[in-house]
């Protein structure tokens, strides 16, 4: 197992810095980077997505290419304006409902966001459940006005059954996230009707092949999108949207952006909006250039023998 830390470019999420473990096998590397925060029970189905990474069991891609949006934080509209000029991607997903700021900020962001990308392109937000029905509610006609159209909103509440009522007094089309992938029963989502479109990570929800089963159940449009990856995880979002039968939607799998550096040769980031289906190949010299301090490795070998602990039998 390799650890490596990576600098942000931007805060995101609260933090500058991102940790991740990658490990090898018969088909080459694969990526473990739960959050720092989280268990060995939230934790283990990361593991079993970087084993399957690592053993290459993948499906066969249905294209070669795969869409994506450029990731907006919650910065200065000054900042997001450059961020997605940056970009290259005709879709924008912006991060708001930030604790510490308002929801004029939101706005201010979003007006730069759609100045950026023209009449043309997509915007999306991201609340991470930030917010009660009725403020969901404001706040949604409020930055779809100031997006000059949104194309979703990404877990606006945090339950379901909020999510469900806040579809009911809204136009805009809700993405549900957290509440599939930190969810019992993630298809509580369809049973309530408490959203239009999925949104899958497949760290989070244990691979490739599990978020293709959860894809087919779930009986929704799917967007894949990054857990904030190097392009080894990345690599694994990008097989998911690559083997579903439909993707209507552009995916959040750009987020290699975010980085000050990657692991491999080339890394994934997008041309013309869309990366390429590939996997990278990991660079020994970038492994060495991003190893992470030994009290770091150290902090990452025992969350992998704590998950080691729990039990195949026990494992989420």
């Amino acid at each position: 197992m390799k650890v490596v830390s990576i600098g942000l470019r931007t805060r995101f999420r609260g933090i500058t810095t991102r940790e991740a473990a990658l490990v090898e096998g018969p088909a080459g590397w694969g990526e473990w980077s739960p959050f720092l925060e989280y268990d060995a029970a939230v934790a283990a189905p990361w593991l079993r997505c970087a084993e399957e990474a690592a053993a290459g069991d993948w499906p066969a891609p249905v294209r070669d290419r795969v869409p994506v949006n450029v990731t907006v934080p919650a910065v200065d509209p000054a900042t997001a304006h450059r961020i997605v000029t940056d970009g290259g991607c005709r879709t924008a997903k912006v991060k708001v409902g930030e604790r510490g700021q308002s929801l004029a900020e939101d706005q201010a962001r979003l007006e730069a966001v759609r100045d950026a990308l023209g009449t043309a392109g997509h915007v999306r937000i991201d609340a991470n459940g930030a917010w009660g029905v009725d403020d969901a509610a404001s706040a949604i006609a409020l930055l779809d006005r100031a997006a000059g159209g949104l194309e979703y909103v990404e877990q606006p509440c945090a339950t379901v059954e909020e999510l469900a009522a806040c579809r009911r007094r809204v136009e805009v089309p809700i993405a549900a996230d957290e509440s599939i992938r930190r969810a019992e029963d993630p298809y509580r989502v369809r049973d309530l009707a408490a959203a239009d479109i999925a949104v899958l990570k497949v760290q989070p929800l244990g691979g490739v092949r599990a978020c293709l089963e959860i894809a087919e159940q779930i009986q929704l449009p799917v967007v894949v999108s990054s857990a904030l990856e190097t392009s080894v995880g990345l690599a694994a979002g990008v097989a998911l949207a690559a083997a579903l039968p439909e993707l209507p939607h552009a995916c959040g799998l750009a987020t290699g952006q975010l980085l000050t550096d990657d692991v491999v040769d080339e890394p994934l980031l997008p041309v013309d909006g869309a990366l390429p289906v590939v996997r990278p190949s990991v660079d020994p010299a970038a492994l060495e250039r991003c190893a992470a301090a030994p009290d770091r490795v150290a902090h990452w070998q025992a969350r992998l023998h704590a998950v080691q602990a729990l039990g195949q039998d026990r494992l989420p």
